[in-house]
């Protein structure tokens, strides 16, 4: 199972791209442990996960072609 990953902001210089691919990822949670496991940096960052286009706030599971998107802490008003 293929999920796409999108990385926005200064995230990018983290992780090196703004986009790549990763395979059988079972949920978020997994899918963040495994990105903290390459990039331990991100474990002293906030950040949000998008699925689809949907922030989520709890950890959900991910299907074939799912679109994840790593978001950098943002404000708004």
């Amino acid at each position: 199972m293929r999920i796409t990953l999108k990385i926005f902001g200064s995230l990018t210089d983290i992780m090196g791209s703004d986009q790549f691919t990763v395979i059988d990822m079972k949920d978020t949670d997994q899918l963040v442990r495994h990105l903290k496991e390459l990039h331990p940096e991100l474990d002293k960052m906030k950040f949000t996960v998008a699925v689809d286009k949907k922030i989520i706030g709890e950890n959900t599971p991910l299907s074939a072609n799912s679109i994840v998107a790593i978001l950098p802490p943002f404000s708004g008003g």
